[in-house]
């Protein structure tokens, strides 16, 4: 439950941070993906789930 809490809560810095840093950037953004069609966005999302998966897989085996 720690583990599923620092995730949300390290989500949570980083949204902020883009947010906060580059607002009109987040625009450009939601813009060009309007013109991305719905299963290239699903595709792109299915690959950003495995990197995590990857990655949370990775800090486990290594940091402990």
């Amino acid at each position: 439950m720690t583990d599923l809490l620092l995730a949300f809560g390290l989500v949570l810095v980083f949204e902020g941070l883009v947010f906060a840093l580059a607002p009109l950037g987040i625009e450009d953004l939601l813009k060009l993906m309007a013109t991305i069609s719905p299963d290239r966005r699903r595709q792109i999302g299915l690959v950003a789930v495995a990197l995590g998966v990857g990655l949370v897989a990775l800090a486990r085996q290594f940091g402990g």
